[in-house]
C-alpha cells in the first residue's frame, strides 16, 4: 500500500524540485565520477516518464553490460521507491530495502524527495546524481568509450542548438505540463495547463507531418523525451491527469510517430504498462482515492503498422539497432501490448 504522504497529490500547486545532487559521471571524472565499466547501477521505475528516458537511452547506446540496472516496485510508499520486486525486498547488488537508503549514504537527513533516474556507486552505495535532466546527455556524449559498436549519435554537435530549443518546448508545456494538469488545485490553473499540453502537441504535430523525426533525420535525444510522455498519455494523462481533450490514439500524426517509435529496439521493449497504469493510479490517492486501476485502454494498437518509413529518414544514422534485450531486463508479458 502507498503511504498517506501519497494522498498530497492534487491537494497543493505543483512545483517540480530541481535535480539536488547534480554531480555528474564524465571521461575525465572532473566531478569525481569518472566512466567506468561496472562502477555505478541506473536505478528506475519503468512507471516513471523521467526514468524511462534513461532507460531508453542506455538500451540504444548498448550500455547494459557497462551500467546494471536495478527495477523499483511501481508502488512507492512514503520511504520512497522500494525494491520490493528483488528476493527479500533488497537490490540484490547494493543490498538495500529503499532507494533512500543510498541518498542517505550520500547526505544524511537529506530533506528533499527521492526520485529515479538515480545512478548509485556500486561500491559504498551511495548516490551519485539524480539529474534526471543530465544523465542521458552525459550517456550520449560522456560514455562513448563504452557504447556498443553501430551506436547512435543521440546528441550530435551540429544540431544540439535545435535539439535544446525543442526540448525545452516539450519539458514546458508537455513532459512537465501533464503533471501541471493533473494536480492542479483550481479550475484557473488546471485550464491553463491543459491548454498548454494541447497547444504544444498540435505543433509537434504539425512539425511531424512533414518529417519522421523531431530533429533531423535520425533518432536524437529529443524524441527519447517526447515519446516517454506520449506513451504514457492514453494510458494515465488523458484521464488520470484530465488532459482529455483528444486522445493520442485520435491524433493521426503523434499516434503514427509514437508507434513508429515503440516498434523501434530500444523504445517500445522498455515499457511497461502494467507498472506505469499502477503506479499513477495506486500511488496518487489524493486524486484517484478508490485505487481503482482502469482496466483500458486497448493496448494492441501500439503495434499496428505505422508508415512512417514513408517519410524517409534512418532511425540509427550510419549506425544499427541495439540487440535483444538480456533475459533478466524483458517487461514481464502482462506489462506489453
Amino acid at each position: 500500500m502507498a503511504g498517506d504522504g501519497n494522498s498530497a497529490y492534487g491537494s497543493k500547486p505543483f512545483k517540480r524540485s530541481r535535480s539536488h545532487f547534480a554531480d555528474r559521471i564524465t571521461a575525465d571524472g572532473r566531478d569525481g565520477w569518472p566512466v567506468r565499466a561496472g562502477r555505478y547501477r541506473l536505478v528506475v521505475s519503468r512507471a516513471c516518464p523521467w526514468a524511462s528516458r534513461a532507460l531508453v537511452s542506455r538500451r540504444l547506446l548498448g550500455l547494459e553490460k557497462a551500467l546494471s540496472l536495478a527495477v523499483a516496485d511501481p508502488i512507492q510508499d512514503d520511504r520512497s521507491w522500494r525494491f520490493t520486486l528483488d528476493p527479500d525486498g533488497r537490490d540484490p547488488v547494493l543490498g538495500i530495502r529503499f532507494l533512500s537508503e543510498a541518498y542517505d549514504r550520500r547526505e544524511t537527513g537529506y530533506p528533499g524527495g527521492v526520485s529515479v533516474p538515480a545512478i548509485v556507486e556500486v561500491t559504498g552505495g551511495k548516490l551519485v546524481t539524480n539529474d534526471y535532466q543530465r544523465i542521458t546527455l552525459d550517456l550520449a556524449t560522456e560514455w562513448t568509450a563504452l557504447h556498443r559498436e553501430g551506436a547512435p549519435d543521440l546528441y550530435p554537435r551540429a544540431r544540439r542548438d535545435e535539439i535544446d530549443a525543442v526540448m525545452a518546448e516539450v519539458y514546458e508545456d508537455v513532459n512537465n505540463g501533464v503533471y501541471r494538469a493533473g494536480f492542479a488545485t483550481g479550475q484557473t490553473e488546471y485550464e491553463a495547463a491543459c491548454a498548454g499540453v494541447f497547444r504544444r502537441l498540435e505543433a509537434l504535430a504539425d512539425r511531424l507531418a512533414r518529417q519522421r523525426y523531431l530533429v533531423g533525420d535520425t533518432i536524437t535525444e529529443a524524441d527519447i523525451r517526447l515519446f516517454t510522455t506520449l506513451v504514457r498519455f492514453d494510458a494515465v494523462y488523458h484521464g488520470h491527469f484530465k488532459c482529455n481533450r483528444w486522445k493520442l490514439s485520435e491524433n493521426p500524426v503523434l499516434w503514427a510517430y509514437a508507434r513508429d517509435l515503440y516498434q523501434t529496439p530500444g523504445f517500445g521493449d522498455t515499457v511497461d504498462f502494467d507498472h506505469i497504469k499502477r503506479h499513477y493510479h495506486q500511488v496518487h490517492t489524493g486524486i484517484n482515492p478508490t485505487g481503482i486501476v482502469p482496466l483500458g485502454p486497448d493496448l494492441s494498437g501500439w503495434l499496428a503498422p505505422h508508415h512512417r518509413e514513408e517519410l524517409g529518414g534512418r532511425p540509427f544514422g550510419d549506425g544499427t539497432p541495439p540487440g535483444p534485450v538480456p533475459t533478466d531486463e524483458e517487461v514481464p508479458a502482462r506489462g506489453r501490448p
